[in-house]
């Protein structure tokens, strides 16, 4: 397919025209079973291109699934007629041309061929899991279920550029409800839980062995007593801290959104362009990078959607802000050096700035020695809830599961642990960081943001964390 659109491509550019293609096919494939029923497996297909066209500092778009030279015209027509509408009324600090010279390729690897497994195969594996979660007749509700998307992607330019990239996501998940009285909670694999791969990720993840527990830790919920509530020190494992990473530091961090360009819908954010280089984001011990070449992390890729080559770069060192999220022509409007995250969810949508592998580099210490320094706290992990505010200052998180830490150990469950804080105060109380060893590669399977919405994935790779003296409470939040 790719190949014939190269060449329809070609024959349709006139001469003298700066412009763009970016094409991409995407496959999706879903199967779940849900209190032992299986659901009918869902399968789309989705396939289309993107026109960009450049004139006289301005730009315009147009999508097509018209993938011949007829509907390549026909797109290019109608963005060039935007781009000239447009002419003279773009934000000022438009750059002069964003259009990528680079060449390259990437595909996401796969140990085990996601095709090479029967749909029977993938149902027989959701329903031993499905009957494995109802460990005992107070779960009155379980289901279990995987999905997986491949995306191929074309990006070609009248500068000569020219980007093939292919990535494979997969998604698990499961959960277990459990009530007793008045009493119901639900444990489950958690939403963080994904990555490129091909079958190997349920393994990877430790979906096959997980079942069991998810159900165990449903009962447990239901009979413990409620979290406390009062200030304390709390370690949050490394399936909530994704979630804590993308709302109070990439959000902050995507530089239309400091520019003002997302204030109606998504929200702005307390930082400021006159922040970077000096403002302190969190402790010494905080180190947060883009990473685009973490293996198998969800958003993994070699060029972002407008063609430029992603590498790692810190987005805060030793604690100190030190670059945004920002595409090319946000980083021309701020003078601010960013990275190659522009992102689009789907053809017929424009890249914008997005996060893609922001990840919390590990620290120096085991999980036992950041449980050995709290004299009494709290561990929480598995997000349930959370809200932050506009500005992605103030923020309240609500987790699945919850232990006491007495004198340095681990003791009783409590259900309904919460927090709360404000961004730049919460990473300054930053006082430990897991190792290696609760390194976890996952992320957020759909964050939106934009006019109108794009919904993507996004990866997130983290240790569990140790944090001092945090407004801890418990109940429903």
């Amino acid at each position: 397919m790719f190949d014939a659109l190269e060449r329809a491509f070609s024959c349709a550019v006139p001469t003298g025209i700066d412009c763009s293609l970016r094409a991409e096919r995407s496959v999706s494939e879903s199967h779940s079973v849900r209190r032992g029923v299986p659901a009918p497996p869902r399968r789309s297909t989705n396939m289309g291109a993107m026109i960009t066209v450049e004139h006289r500092g301005a730009i315009g778009y147009a999508a097509t699934p018209d993938l011949s030279e007829q509907g390549l015209r026909h797109a290019l027509a109608e963005a060039l007629d935007w781009a000239k509408a447009s002419a003279g009324r773009m934000v000022p600090g438009f750059p002069a041309s964003s259009l990528s010279a680079e060449k390259g390729t990437f595909v996401s690897p796969e140990r085990e061929a996601w095709a090479a497994i029967s749909p029977s195969d993938k149902i027989a594996l959701l329903l031993d899991v499905s009957r494995r979660l109802k460990v005992d007749d107070r779960i009155g509700d379980w289901g279990a279920s995987v999905a997986r998307t491949q995306t191929e992607s074309l990006l070609l330019t009248t500068k000569g550029g020219r980007v093939r990239q292919k990535s494979c996501v997969v998604v698990p998940a499961m959960f277990a409800t459990a009530s007793c009285a008045a009493q119901t909670q639900r444990r489950s694999f958690g939403d963080s839980k994904f990555r490129q791969g091909g079958f190997e990720v349920l393994a990877d993840l430790g979906f096959g062995t997980a079942p069991e527990r998810i159900g165990r830790e449903a009962l447990m919920l239901i009979e413990a007593r409620e979290c406390p509530s009062g200030r304390m020190d709390i370690v949050i494992g490394p399936d909530q801290m994704a979630l804590q990473i993308h709302e109070s530091i990439g959000h902050p961090l995507e530089l239309d959104r400091i520019l003002g360009d997302e204030r109606n819908y998504a929200g702005t954010s307390f930082v400021t362009p006159e922040m970077f280089g000096t403002f302190r984001y969190g402790s010494n011990l905080l180190n947060i990078s883009f990473d685009p070449a973490e293996a198998g992390e969800a958003t993994s890729y070699a060029f972002d959607d407008e063609g430029r080559r992603a590498q790692k770069e810190y987005l805060i060192k030793d604690g100190v802000l030190a670059r945004p999220l920002g595409s090319a022509t946000s980083q021309h409007r701020a003078n601010l050096d960013g990275v190659a995250n522009a992102r689009a969810c789907s053809w017929n949508r424009p890249a914008i700035d997005r996060m893609a592998n922001l990840n919390l580099e590990p620290g120096n210490s085991k999980f036992d020695d950041l449980i050995a320094q709290v004299e009494r706290g709290i561990y929480a992990e598995t997000n349930f809830s959370w809200s932050i505010d506009d500005s992605r200052n103030k923020f309240q998180f609500g987790c699945e599961w919850g232990q006491m830490i007495e004198d340095g150990r681990l003791t009783e469950v409590v259900r309904n642990p919460n927090y709360r804080g404000i961004s730049s105060n919460f990473w300054r109380s930053l006082k430990g960081v897991g190792d290696r060893s609760s390194y976890f590669i996952g992320g957020a399977p759909q964050c939106g943001k934009g006019e109108p919405n794009q919904a993507v994935p996004v990866g997130h790779a983290t240790p569990a964390c140790l944090f001092a003296d945090v407004d801890v409470f418990g109940g429903v939040a």
